[in-house]
């Protein structure tokens, strides 16, 4: 990706390219991704689940995901 960066204090930490970012939608909902830079997932309110980013890649397999705590989904919905 073009456009990934080192974050800035974290040398191991990369940024997904906000042009793919842009163009990705969950695989089961169709819905808008949210990107979480501190945990390098890319979430999914609407099917509950988070898909991991590994070395700047997203993994949008469903078996990959990971579902998201009842923590997060009142987080979500607090904003």
């Amino acid at each position: 990706m073009s456009e990934t960066d080192l974050k800035s204090g974290s040398p191991n930490r990369l940024t997904i390219d906000r042009k793919l970012l842009d163009i990705l939608v969950c695989p089961v909902t169709k819905s808008v991704l949210h990107y979480d830079h501190d945990r390098q997932e890319l979430v999914s309110y609407a099917a509950k689940v988070a898909y991991p980013i590994r070395d700047s890649i997203p993994i949008m397999l469903i078996e990959e995901a990971r579902e998201l705590t009842d923590q997060e989904l009142a987080r979500h919905k607090a904003k």
